[in-house]
């Protein structure tokens, strides 16, 4: 075999099933941003995979008319191949779906830790018991690293106390699941020294907080800088369980979510001293999609609004 029939056969060998997809989708969209809307992805990867393609096959695939891209010669050429191995592909996939027919559907989940875990299993409950089974995966992390997963489809969705930040290069939506008022609890042993004169009396109070880096931290801190009421902290945490499970030492405050009062109360020994007038928490379902189409992300969603939250 001839140098140059090797370096060919060694090109096609690393052609990248992936870069394939991304071409045949601009050939179909006519754009890289209408395939960036199809695929969930930037522009900017799009183009670059598309470039690295071209590159391995070593000829410009598209060429621009007006605002939109069409098939050079070779692209044309390219394209029947690429049908043929999408076409095997799809064949592939049909068979593992029918094999796989009864296995319950996987659904990934990503809970951003400020999230109160008793919110967290209110909102994701129904999709337990939904008639076509949902087996879910759940993660704990921060938002940025859970965005990360989701950009890359390593999580179906994410459950944050706030939505999306601004600026983030990540191709993400936020749906607003509702928002709750908060409360002050402690255990029922002392509760009753801090519903009088609330809520002068949580000046000094011993008090366990989310950390500063969290939305509810941060609302909290500023209704007590507009009560002057400086807390005595106790301690931080960016786990609202292992929170209040600290709580049950019986020394100290924390503030909780109004939609779970009646199960903190009962799980942590714990009682509601008072609401804290004009602070709430909302809580957001963040996709990698504008428009949520997953049965069980849909289930989730609606029943977290009309019941929950509603």
């Amino acid at each position: 075999m001839s140098d140059d029939s090797s370096w060919e056969s060694s090109r096609a060998r690393h052609l990248n099933y992936n870069h394939l997809l991304y071409f045949w989708t601009v050939a179909r969209e006519g754009s890289i941003a209408k395939a960036s809307e199809f695929l969930h992805l930037t522009p900017q990867t799009i183009s670059g995979q598309i470039k690295q393609l071209e590159a391995s096959i070593g000829k410009p695939l598209f060429r621009r008319v007006g605002r939109n891209l069409a098939l050079t010669d070779t692209g044309h050429s390219v394209m029947p191949y690429v049908e043929e191995i999408f076409s095997l592909g799809g064949e592939l996939a049909q068979r593992v779906r029918s094999e796989e027919h009864d296995r319950p559907t996987t659904l990934n989940v990503g809970i951003v830790n400020s999230i109160p875990k008793l919110i967290a299993f209110r909102t994701l409950e129904p999709a337990m018991s939904m008639e076509t089974p949902v087996r879910m995966v759940c993660w704990g992390g921060d938002l940025d690293s859970m965005l990360a997963d989701l950009s890359v489809h390593r999580l179906d969705l994410v459950l944050s106390d706030r939505p999306v930040p601004s600026g983030i290069n990540v191709k993400a939506y936020s749906h607003l699941l509702g928002e709750s008022g908060i409360s002050f609890f402690a255990h029922k042993s002392i509760a009753r020294k801090y519903t009088r004169d609330f809520p002068k009396s949580l000046d000094r109070a011993p008090m366990l907080l989310p950390v500063s880096s969290g939305a509810l931290r941060r609302s909290l801190d500023d209704w007590f800088a507009s009560h002057n009421v400086v807390p005595q902290i106790l301690a931080e945490f960016d786990d609202s369980a292992l929170m209040k499970a600290f709580s049950e030492a019986g020394n100290s405050l924390f503030a909780a979510p109004d939609a779970i009062a009646d199960e903190i109360e009962h799980t942590y020994e714990a009682r509601r001293i008072a609401s804290a007038e004009g602070l709430n928490e909302r809580y957001y379902a963040i996709s990698a999609e504008r428009k949520l189409k997953h049965p069980a992300v849909l289930e989730i969603t609606e029943r977290a609004r009309n019941t929950l939250f509603g």
